[in-house]
Protein backbone atom coordinates (compact mmCIF):
# COMPACT_ATOMS: atom_id res chain seq x y z
CA UNK A 1 0.00 0.00 0.00
CA UNK A 2 2.78 2.25 -0.80
CA UNK A 3 2.04 5.30 -2.96
CA UNK A 4 4.56 7.11 -5.92
CA UNK A 5 5.75 10.18 -5.35
CA UNK A 6 4.31 11.86 -8.12
CA UNK A 7 0.70 10.32 -6.93
CA UNK A 8 1.62 11.87 -3.67
CA UNK A 9 2.28 15.55 -5.31
CA UNK A 10 -0.61 15.30 -6.87
CA UNK A 11 -3.25 14.32 -4.40
CA UNK A 12 -1.27 17.34 -2.01
CA UNK A 13 -2.08 19.56 -4.84
CA UNK A 14 -6.05 18.62 -4.81
CA UNK A 15 -6.17 18.28 -1.06
CA UNK A 16 -4.84 22.24 -0.40
CA UNK A 17 -8.74 23.24 -1.44
CA UNK A 18 -10.62 20.81 0.54
CA UNK A 19 -12.11 22.08 3.55
CA UNK A 20 -11.29 19.68 7.48
CA UNK A 21 -14.02 17.64 7.27
CA UNK A 22 -12.54 15.70 10.18
CA UNK A 23 -12.25 17.31 13.93
CA UNK A 24 -10.29 14.90 16.29
CA UNK A 25 -11.05 16.83 19.72
CA UNK A 26 -10.37 16.24 23.40
CA UNK A 27 -11.39 12.70 23.01
CA UNK A 28 -8.86 10.96 21.03
CA UNK A 29 -9.52 8.43 18.23
CA UNK A 30 -12.57 6.87 19.49
CA UNK A 31 -14.64 4.27 17.41
CA UNK A 32 -17.15 6.42 16.62
CA UNK A 33 -14.59 8.83 14.78
CA UNK A 34 -12.83 5.77 13.04
CA UNK A 35 -16.64 5.24 11.86
CA UNK A 36 -16.83 8.36 10.86
CA UNK A 37 -13.55 8.23 9.04
CA UNK A 38 -14.49 5.36 7.34
CA UNK A 39 -17.59 6.78 5.69
CA UNK A 40 -16.22 9.87 5.22
CA UNK A 41 -13.24 8.28 3.21
CA UNK A 42 -15.59 5.24 1.04
CA UNK A 43 -17.38 8.57 -0.56
CA UNK A 44 -14.98 10.72 -1.13
CA UNK A 45 -11.46 9.20 -1.48
CA UNK A 46 -9.58 12.02 0.19
CA UNK A 47 -10.00 13.57 3.38
CA UNK A 48 -8.58 16.53 5.39
CA UNK A 49 -8.63 15.78 9.45
CA UNK A 50 -7.62 18.57 11.78
CA UNK A 51 -6.51 17.82 15.87
CA UNK A 52 -7.14 20.34 18.31
CA UNK A 53 -5.33 22.68 20.06
CA UNK A 54 -5.40 20.91 23.56
CA UNK A 55 -5.53 17.09 22.61
CA UNK A 56 -2.73 14.50 23.03
CA UNK A 57 -2.06 13.50 19.89
CA UNK A 58 0.26 15.61 17.60
CA UNK A 59 -1.44 15.47 13.60
CA UNK A 60 1.50 12.96 12.78
CA UNK A 61 0.48 10.81 15.63
CA UNK A 62 -3.10 10.81 14.86
CA UNK A 63 -2.74 10.19 11.35
CA UNK A 64 -0.45 6.89 12.07
CA UNK A 65 -3.06 5.53 14.16
CA UNK A 66 -5.87 6.11 11.80
CA UNK A 67 -4.36 5.40 8.75
CA UNK A 68 -3.48 1.88 9.22
CA UNK A 69 -7.08 0.48 10.43
CA UNK A 70 -8.56 2.50 7.75
CA UNK A 71 -6.14 0.74 5.19
CA UNK A 72 -5.82 4.64 3.54
CA UNK A 73 -2.15 6.31 2.60
CA UNK A 74 -1.22 9.14 4.64
CA UNK A 75 -0.91 12.13 2.00
CA UNK A 76 0.71 15.14 4.43
CA UNK A 77 0.82 16.15 7.77
CA UNK A 78 1.16 19.82 8.36
CA UNK A 79 0.95 21.53 11.65
CA UNK A 80 -2.66 20.22 12.94
CA UNK A 81 -4.05 18.84 10.02
CA UNK A 82 -3.02 15.81 7.92
CA UNK A 83 -4.73 14.50 4.50
CA UNK A 84 -5.76 11.03 3.95
CA UNK A 85 -6.32 8.84 0.59
CA UNK A 86 -8.12 5.81 0.35
CA UNK A 87 -9.23 4.36 -3.47
CA UNK A 88 -12.71 3.43 -3.73
CA UNK A 89 -13.03 0.77 -6.53
CA UNK A 90 -16.84 1.06 -6.61
CA UNK A 91 -16.79 4.25 -7.28
CA UNK A 92 -17.08 5.30 -10.90
CA UNK A 93 -14.20 5.98 -13.03
CA UNK A 94 -13.54 8.65 -15.69
CA UNK A 95 -15.46 11.57 -14.47
CA UNK A 96 -14.17 14.51 -11.44
CA UNK A 97 -13.09 12.44 -8.50
CA UNK A 98 -15.13 12.86 -5.82
CA UNK A 99 -13.68 15.16 -3.73
CA UNK A 100 -14.11 17.82 -7.09
CA UNK A 101 -17.68 16.98 -6.95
Amino acid sequence: MSMRGKDRASLRAEAHHLDVIVHIGQGGITPTLLTSVDDVLRTRELIKAQVAKGGELSAREAAEAIAPPMKAEIVQVIGRTFTLYRENPELKRGELPPWRR
